[in-house]
Formats: C-alpha cells, sequence, structure tokens
C-alpha cells in the first residue's frame, strides 16, 4: 500500500503570519497543490498538522498530530506519519511538505528504491522531508528526537539514507517560505 503524509505542523514563523499551507497560491491554499500533484501517486494520504486544525478538515484527508509535545520540528510530524502508515498496513510511507508546490508527479515512484530510506536530492540540495521513510525506523526516530535531535539529516544520515538525483529543471522542490517566495511560486504557476 502507498502511504503519504504532507507535514503541516510547522509553525510558519518566516511567512510573516499566515499558516503556509493556508497562504493563497494562485487562487487556491498552498497545500492543494501539494494534495494535486501526491493524491493521484498513493492510496492514501494524510495531513500531519498540530493545533487548530479545522482549516484543514475541509480538505477531505485524514489529520494526524505529533504525538511528541512542544513542535520538536519536522521529525515529530515524521514520527506521526510512520505510526499513521503502520496502522495502515503500510510498510514505508512518503513524506513532502505542504510549501513545496512544483513536486513531482511520479515522486513516489522514483523515491521508492527497494527497502531502505530514501530522499530527494536536486540542484539546490538534499531534502529530506520528500523522502520515503521505513516504517522500521520508528524506534530509532522516536529515540533521536527524544535525545534531543532536531535535524534531518542528522537522523537520514544514521539510518544510512540513500539519496535519489531529481534532475528536473526547474527545481521541483523549490520551497515556499517566505512572502518573496511565494511571490516566486505565483509566477511560477
Amino acid at each position: 500500500m502507498r502511504c503519504a503524509v504532507i507535514l503541516a505542523g510547522g509553525l510558519s514563523r518566516r511567512m510573516e503570519g499566515p499558516n503556509k499551507s493556508l497562504v493563497d497560491l494562485k487562487g487556491r491554499p498552498m497545500i492543494r497543490h501539494v494534495i494535486a500533484r501526491i493524491a493521484p501517486q498513493v492510496d492514501r494520504l494524510a495531513i500531519n498538522a498540530n493545533g487548530a486544525v479545522a482549516h484543514l478538515a475541509t480538505l477531505g484527508h485524514e489529520i494526524i498530530a505529533d504525538d511528541i509535545p512542544d513542535h520538536p520540528g519536522p521529525l515529530a510530524g515524521v514520527l506521526a506519519a510512520i505510526g499513521w502508515a503502520s496502522g495502515q498496513g503500510a510498510d514505508r510511507v512518503l513524506t513532502i511538505p505542504t510549501d513545496c508546490p512544483f513536486l513531482p508527479t511520479d515522486l513516489f515512484d522514483r523515491l521508492d528504491a527497494g527497502a531502505g530510506l530514501t530522499v530527494a536530492r536536486s540542484a539546490s540540495g538534499t531534502h529530506p522531508v520528500c523522502a520515503i521513510w521505513p516504517v522500521r525506523h520508528e524506534a530509532a526516530i522516536r529515540a533521536a528526537i527524544l535525545g534531543g535531535t532536531r535535524r534531518m539529516r542528522d537522523v537520514t544520515a544514521a539510518l544510512g539514507a540513500r539519496e535519489i538525483a531529481f534532475d528536473d529543471i526547474p527545481d521541483p522542490f523549490f520551497n515556499v517560505n517566505t512572502p518573496a517566495d511565494l511571490a516566486a511560486a505565483a509566477e511560477r504557476l
């Protein structure tokens, strides 16, 4: 079973106020662009979000929260995604951020390289949120978070992640973090 989780649990600090998943990008919330790219690639899709999530409930996908308090970062979202996927009967889960509206429409297939952890890499660098995580790594990720690790790259390196190259032009992993990025994404659309 192909499962994916959109990580939308961040605090959106660099966006200067609005929740990134809901900012308007060419007439619809950015998360809808991500859903349109990912939903056709998987059998089940959920959204990882914390706090007030009523705004996401209308999207038609299950909402799952971090089970580790105090917003420890995207690793907590990955952990929630793994737990959810395991409950769906899946042995792996694709995670993607809510702020990458140009993800490849074949991302799952290209990252699904077998038994291990795979992470996307493009000209702009490595993108550890865009990864397929085997559910067997749940205990190791939980231990890393509880031990104080917050950097995804530290965990992916410790778990022996393979990087999968995406040479697509323009970069499909363009990340919308600021109002200037949002303007650039709107122009690209």
